[in-house]
Order: C-alpha cells, then sequence, then structure tokens
C-alpha cells in the first residue's frame, strides 16, 4: 500500500506587509492605512480602517443632575408634616442627648410630686413628694407654698447627690411659670441646680 505525501501549498507562508505610520503633527488626519499584499491574490492593496479614540478635554455632562448634591434640610415642610405627621423633627430626636435630664411636676389636690428623670432610659435620678411618709406628718400643708419649697430643696440635694447639676423643665401646653410652679422652680435653682 502506498502512502501519498500531502500536497503542497500552492502559496508561499508568509506575507509581505508595509505600515505607514500616522503623521506626528496631524492629530486630525485619518485611520492609518494599512495594507496587505500575498503573491497568490490579485495585486489589489487590502485597507483596514480603525477608529482613535481621542478623548475631548471638556467631556460632556448629558445628567447635570447626577453632580448636584442636594442639602440636607432639617426643618419640615407642610407638605411632609401632612404626609408623614409621626415623623420626628431634628430637635425632637436630638433634644433627647442634648438636654437629657428633665423635670416633671405634678400638683394634684391634695400633694406635690416632682421627680428628675432621665429621658433616654426613663431612669428616674431624684423624687420628692408631699406624700411620703416623712413629709406628710411634719409639715402643715400638703400644697402650700412651704410644701412647695421643700419639695424644690428635697429634689436639688438629692439631684446633685445623683451627680446631676443641669436639668431642663418644659411646661406643658396653656401652662404658665407662676404661683406655686414658680416658686418650686426658683428653689431648686437657689439649691445650686441649672435649668438649661
Amino acid at each position: 500500500m502506498a502512502l501519498f505525501a500531502p500536497p503542497s501549498p500552492p502559496f508561499p507562508s508568509r506575507l509581505s506587509c508595509s505600515y505607514k505610520p500616522l503623521p506626528k503633527l496631524a492629530l486630525n488626519h485619518p485611520s492609518p492605512f494599512l495594507s496587505c499584499v500575498a503573491p497568490y491574490l490579485s495585486p489589489r492593496p487590502i485597507s483596514i480602517t480603525t477608529q482613535l479614540l481621542v478623548s475631548s478635554p471638556t467631556p460632556t455632562c448629558r445628567n447635570r443632575q447626577a453632580f448636584v448634591v442636594h442639602a440636607a434640610w432639617t426643618r419640615r415642610s407642610k407638605g411632609d408634616k401632612t404626609k408623614k405627621p409621626n415623623r420626628k423633627s431634628w430637635k425632637q430626636r436630638a433634644d433627647m442627648y442634648m438636654r437629657p435630664f428633665m423635670l416633671n411636676v405634678f400638683f394634684s389636690k391634695r400633694f406635690v410630686h416632682a421627680k428628675v428623670v432621665h429621658r433616654g432610659t426613663s431612669k428616674v435620678i431624684s423624687v420628692a413628694s408631699t406624700n411620703a411618709k416623712d413629709l406628710r406628718n411634719t409639715l402643715p400643708s400638703l400644697i402650700d407654698e412651704d410644701a412647695c419649697r421643700t419639695v424644690g430643696q428635697l429634689i436639688a440635694e438629692r439631684s446633685k447627690d445623683a451627680d446631676v447639676f443641669a436639668i431642663t423643665f418644659e411646661p406643658k401646653k396653656n401652662e404658665k411659670v407662676e404661683g406655686r410652679l414658680w416658686i418650686l422652680l426658683n428653689t431648686i435653682k437657689e439649691n445650686g441646680i441649672i435649668f438649661v
């Protein structure tokens, strides 16, 4: 059985290529011309065009809103209040940490109650009431001005024992700081507590 050798290719293995580079000074010149000529093909040159990617010095911005930094508004508009009525404002959220200790005062028909509460943890720091055992048997009246001075003095002393020297008081709606309330707050202030 005779073995046949594969026929030799009718074209040479090497191609003759010529490359014409782009001139250095002509930046806007069209793409360079690349021509390849093979002896087994037609003598007509083949041109391959390539695009030059030249970036412009000033990039164009189609969407200018993407680069706008919007300010964070702390004041709520009327529309936001109607849409989200339960959302707290910045002052309501930060006030608990800026003024952590609050004084609560309650005047009943028979007694006077006052306490200092930590707003973040709802922990009671100091309490004074004319309904306590040590006061209700010694004071002649449990709701007069002398009882308010005694409660204010006890609140101030017990707050200083708990290392609290600054408290805040916010009156209720339509509540005026006068009469017994003013006496109690003034007594606390005279005993070394600062109102912030």
